[in-house]
């Protein structure tokens, strides 16, 4: 069953590194890029969960590493997070108007409401 995740900005925990090498813009989330497929035999149970990811966000604003920090304790949601992580797009971060690759926090919530 296809469950579009909607996420707000300040779930996204960014770490960039070095703040003191100058300000950095975090990067952002493009609308519709993020498409998660819910797990029908969880879908039918009622479960619910999330999984906390970290991304490598590139310069080019493409995700090219995803780690699961935090499992949700079903392996078909965390599968589930990582593949739609992958194809997320992001306008990217930069640092005194250059863009730069960082690593960032992501969590997914898996609910029925």
């Amino acid at each position: 069953m296809r469950h579009t995740i909607q996420f707000m900005m300040p779930a996204l925990l960014f770490l960039a590194g070095c703040i003191d090498q100058g300000d950095v813009k975090n990067p952002t989330p493009l609308e519709n890029t993020m498409d998660v497929d819910y797990p029908i035999e969880l879908w039918d149970q009622d479960i619910e969960g999330s999984s906390l990811l970290r991304l490598r966000i590139t310069f080019e604003g493409m995700v090219d590493s995803v780690l699961v920090l935090e499992s949700s304790g079903y392996p078909a949601f965390d599968s589930s997070a990582v593949r739609a992580a992958k194809q997320m797009e992001f306008s990217p971060a930069s640092r005194d108007g250059e863009d730069i690759s960082v690593w960032a926090r992501v969590p997914i919530t898996f609910t029925k409401k």
